[in-house]
């Protein structure tokens, strides 16, 4: 299965989830200049790996908001579409983990690249 989404001009992410039952694998892919680029590999992660980068990105987030000067309240106004603060929060806190389209919003609202949301 296959899900494209454009970010932005120059980078269209690649969603590929593949095998069946317990050995579900899924990988997220970041295609620059017909260069394929893994973003994320999330298939061979521990629990504990993934609860780490859920940390990052939310870290991430905050730093850049807080960077801008904005309070959660002012991020969730320049998101398009509907989000909580209580939403940013477990975000900010690696207490959620976000759909690649909501961290690609926070990206656009934050006016950076969704990669400078989960670069470590």
């Amino acid at each position: 299965m296959y899900v494209h989404l454009i970010s932005n001009i120059n980078y269209i992410f690649q969603i590929m989830i593949t095998g069946f039952r317990n050995d579900t694998k899924l990988a997220i892919y970041g295609i620059n200049i017909r260069k394929y680029k893994t973003l994320l590999d999330l298939s061979n992660m521990s629990s504990m790996q993934k609860e780490d980068l859920l940390k990052n990105i939310g870290r991430n987030i905050k730093n850049l908001r807080e960077s801008k000067g904005l309070s959660q309240v002012d991020l969730v106004g320049l998101i398009e579409g509907k989000i909580d603060t209580t939403n940013i929060s477990r975000i900010e806190a690696g207490r959620t983990n976000p759909t690649i389209h909501t961290l690609y919003r926070i990206a656009i609202a934050l006016d950076v690249k969704l990669q400078d949301l989960v670069s470590s």
